[in-house]
Formats: structure tokens, C-alpha cells, sequence
């Protein structure tokens, strides 16, 4: 079967890993990526729109496809302030999911956070679980939600916070919770395309565990199997029996 998938924020440390996954994939015939910049791949796949975000009303009509995958993503710092911040990570991508739903895209997956909360107290994971909660609404066939601990791998810019922090975590990653251990943004973005392949109806919350056991599974990335804390064999359906339903 072939599949068409379109992308919002396919520049970023996860959005990129799945437009390389997804071009690799003989399985996807067509890869449409929506954003402010073009990815800088040519490939006979690959079909890019660079769209001024802070206009849906300028590039929602192009949101269709089998498969919605959404991995925009910005921080304080770089946004400015709190407000352009929630623009980026919540607004665009509700705006994205909402043309998504109204153009009966069947299948919806966000990379959201660890620890999304829509009651939280602190600003970033209740920006997150907000924006969870908001798309859930839209009430999808089928929506996933990555939750992935501190992404790991090269950025286009450098984010000095998280590289102190990625500097004291991976030498403990094989002792560390899931939910602290860096992951690489390859293994977020390949349990995103597992996710997406499952036909599990409704919504489906991926933790970090599940992430790396569904993304390692999906790579064969047999280093991460191996990891003390990895999650048993169920994990690898979670999707199914042990993914959190909504």
C-alpha cells in the first residue's frame, strides 16, 4: 500500500529524521513538507512549500495525505518571549491538525513532550498537554502522541542549555529512567512512522519508554535493546495493550 505524508516542521531535529525515513521508505510514494524554509533535499518524493506560518489561511488548504506528522518546535530564548513561543508550538500546529481534520487526513501524530500536562503549573508542558488535549478533540481515526525525553543529536542551531544538559546525561544513559535518558532524535522520529503504521483506532500516548522500545524496534537499533531500563516485550505493542488511550 502506498501512503502520502505531509510534515510540519520538517527542518527541526525530529522533523528531519522523518522526512530522511520517510524517503527511504519505498512504502511512502509522496512527502509533503509545510515551513518557513526548505529542507535542502532534493528527491523525487519530496514536495516542498515554504509558507508563512503566521497566515494559516495562506497554506492550510495543502495539508492532505494518509499521514499528518507534526514536530514544530521553537524555545523561549528563541522565540523571544512566552507568547511568540505558544504561537509556534501550540498555534501553528492546532491550526495544522485542524486543516489535517478538515481535509480527512485519517492518521495524526505530534511530537509532543515528557511531561505534557494541560494542568501543569510550569509553562512548557502545560503548553504541550494543552495542545494534546486540543487535538484530541478534533477526535481523529487515529491520533499519536510522542512524549520523548531531551532529544539528542546535531542541531542547525546551538541551544546551550541543552547541550550542558545533554553533556552531564549521556554518560549515565544506561543507568538512567527512560524518562531522563537522552534519546536520539532518529528514534523519536522512527516510533513516529511505526506509530503512524498502526491501525489501532483513537488516541494512543507514546511515553519515553514506549518511544524507545517502538523506535528501536522499527531501527534495529540494537545498542538502545539492550539498555538495562529498556522495557519489555510488551512495550513494543504499545500502541496496543500498554499504550495510554485518551
Amino acid at each position: 500500500m502506498n501512503h502520502q505524508a505531509v510534515i510540519l516542521g520538517a527542518t527541526g531535529l525530529v522533523g528531519s529524521g522523518i522526512v530522511d525515513a520517510l524517503l527511504a521508505d519505498p512504502l511512502w510514494t509522496r512527502v509533503l513538507c509545510l515551513g518557513r524554509r526548505r529542507t535542502g533535499r532534493p528527491h523525487r518524493k519530496l514536495v516542498e512549500h515554504v509558507v508563512d506560518l503566521w497566515d494559516p489561511t495562506t497554506w492550510t488548504h495543502l495539508v492532505h495525505g494518509d499521514v499528518a506528522f507534526s514536530a514544530l518546535g521553537t524555545t523561549r530564548r528563541a522565540a523571544g518571549a512566552k507568547t511568540a513561543q505558544w504561537e509556534v508550538d501550540h498555534d501553528y500546529q492546532l491550526a495544522f491538525a485542524t486543516a489535517a481534520r478538515k481535509h480527512r487526513v485519517p492518521t495524526f501524530v505530534l511530537i509532543s513532550s515528557a511531561g505534557a500536562n494541560p494542568d501543569s503549573r510550569l509553562f512548557y508542558p502545560r503548553m504541550k498537554g494543552q495542545l494534546e488535549r486540543e487535538i484530541a478533540a478534533l477526535d481523529f481515526p487515529r491520533a499519536r502522541f510522542l512524549r520523548p525525553s531531551l532529544l539528542d543529536g546535531e542541531r542547525a542551531e546551538r541551544r546551550l542549555t541543552e547541550s550542558a544538559a545533554l553533556g552531564l546525561l549521556r554518560p549515565l544513559k544506561r543507568i538512567l529512567p527512560a524518562i531522563a535518558r537522552p534519546v536520539e532524535a532518529s528514534v523519536v522520529a522512527n516510533a513516529a512512522i511505526a506509530s503512524a503504521h498502526n491501525e489501532f483506532a483513537g488516541v494512543r500516548v507514546l511515553e519515553a519508554l514506549d518511544i524507545f522500545a517502538l523506535g528501536a524496534a522499527q531501527m534495529d537499533f540494537a545498542d538502545e535493546a539492550r539498555l538495562e531500563h529498556e522495557v519489555d516485550r510488551r512495550a513494543l505493542n504499545a500502541l496496543g495493550a500498554t499504550g495510554q488511550a485518551s
